[in-house]
C-alpha cells in the first residue's frame, strides 16, 4: 500500500510566508514551467510571422518580425497562474505592450479576440489588455521564447489565468461585442480572474 499514491489524498501544500497574498485561492507553487497545449504545436518561422490588429479599427495594422522587434521593448517581471492550479512566481518576459500596439489603430470596440497560428482563440476585453496589463512577448527570462511555450511570440496577460495568454499569437481582432474563444466555448470562465477563482462557467 505504501507504493500507492492517490492524487485525491495528497497532503495540502504549505504556502511560503513571502508568497502569502500572491498565491490565488486553490493554487500551488510550481518551480518549473509546465507545458500545456490544446492541439498540436505549430511551427512558426519568424520570416513568415506577422502580427495584425484588425476588426473594428480605424487603421488596421500589421507588423513583420523585424518591424515588431523595432518597437519599444519592455521587460515584464510577473507571476503567472494556470487554471490547472499551478502558479509560477518571479518569472519574466520581454516584449511590446499592447498599449503601444494599439497606438494609432483607433479601436472602436471594447472587446477583442486573440488569434493564434494553429487556430486557437481566446476572448479578452480591451480593459484587460490596456493600461500596462498585457504584452506580446518574444523572450522568457532573457532567452527567445521556446516553441513549446508559444514562441516565437505569445500574448501575456499575467493578471488572468494563463489560457488567456494565447501561445503562437498572430493577431487581435477588435469587436463591439464579447464572443467566447476556444476554451470559453468549452466550459472555461469568460474572464478568468485567478484571485476570484473564475475557472469555469459556473464560478
Amino acid at each position: 500500500m505504501s507504493g500507492f499514491i492517490s492524487r485525491g489524498f495528497t497532503r495540502r501544500r504549505e504556502v511560503p510566508d513571502d508568497l502569502v497574498g500572491r498565491l490565488p485561492p486553490g493554487q500551488y507553487v510550481e518551480k518549473g514551467f509546465p507545458v500545456l497545449t490544446a492541439g498540436p504545436t505549430p511551427q512558426v518561422d519568424t520570416g513568415s510571422w506577422r502580427f495584425r490588429i484588425d476588426g473594428m479599427v480605424d487603421n488596421p495594422s500589421q507588423w513583420t518580425w523585424d518591424e515588431f522587434n523595432a518597437l519599444p521593448q519592455e521587460n515584464v517581471p510577473c507571476d503567472i497562474h494556470c487554471v490547472t492550479k499551478w502558479s509560477k512566481f518571479g518569472t519574466s518576459f520581454t516584449g511590446v505592450s499592447v498599449d503601444t500596439l494599439l497606438e494609432g489603430v483607433g479601436a472602436r470596440g471594447d472587446y477583442s479576440m486573440a488569434m493564434s497560428y494553429g487556430g486557437y482563440t481566446t476572448n479578452v476585453a480591451l480593459a484587460d489588455l490596456t493600461g500596462a496589463k498585457a504584452w506580446v512577448v518574444t523572450q522568457h527570462e532573457g532567452e527567445p521564447l521556446p516553441r513549446e511555450h508559444g514562441g516565437p511570440a505569445r500574448l501575456l496577460v499575467p493578471h488572468l489565468y494563463f489560457w488567456k495568454s494565447a501561445k503562437w499569437v498572430e493577431g487581435l481582432r477588435i469587436m463591439d461585442h464579447d464572443e467566447p474563444g476556444f476554451w470559453e466555448s468549452n466550459g472555461y470562465h469568460n474572464r478568468g480572474d485567478p484571485f476570484k477563482e473564475e475557472r469555469y462557467w459556473t464560478d
